[in-house]
């Protein structure tokens, strides 16, 4: 008899990664503090591994005030020393920079009459992209579609937003279904 465990995708092995994938990953989201967040964890995980950011995912949203924009845009060079000396995040001083840039930049969409959600979902005409992959060895770690809204992401002031982070992002929002046909959770979101 076969478990949920014997068709998951494979990347999913720790049990922070399991509830992840299980719970979270590739269902269509279009909270914005959430796509706010999700961009700054995918950022931050650029050279690292997805269970080393899921680990420290919960000392993001305290030090990241729970990734509201509006909060994160204020934060002074001050705050950028105090993150450097809080080991529950990433420690890295262009990712933190990177984050605040970024809150900024949501802020200006705001200005010019959208948010970051809109203009995100925007790129796939708000409804996701079901792929039907075989194998975690197909899924792209990006596509012409990620390079385009990473360009057009820098053009409005965002950091951090190569295509890599990008796909990423829209993976884990749901703008992408990447799960593998053989996952459960392929026909579920």
């Amino acid at each position: 008899m076969s478990t949920k465990n014997d068709h998951r995708c494979a990347w999913a092995k720790g049990e922070a990664d399991i509830v992840y994938h299980d719970t979270e990953w590739g269902v269509p989201n279009r909270d914005e503090h959430h796509l706010f967040e999700m961009l700054t964890l995918e950022g931050a995980q650029a050279g690292l591994s997805w269970s080393t950011i899921l680990n420290k995912r919960e000392g993001y949203r305290k030090l990241f005030k729970k990734f509201d924009p509006k909060k994160v845009a204020k934060f002074t060079q001050d705050d950028i020393e105090r993150l450097m000396l809080d080991a529950s995040i990433v420690r890295n001083r262009l990712k933190i920079e990177s984050t605040i840039s970024n809150a900024k930049a949501v802020l200006e969409l705001y200005k010019q009459g959208t948010n970051f959600s809109e203009l995100m979902w925007s790129y796939v005409d708000d409804t996701p992209i079901v792929n039907r992959y075989k194998t975690m060895k197909d899924l792209p770690a990006q596509t012409d579609l990620s390079k385009f809204i990473s360009k057009d992401l820098k053009k409005r002031g965002f950091r951090f937003v190569g295509p890599t982070v990008i796909y990423a992002m829209m993976q884990a929002c749901g703008m992408v279904n990447d799960h593998v046909v053989g996952c459960f959770r392929h026909s579920q979101v």
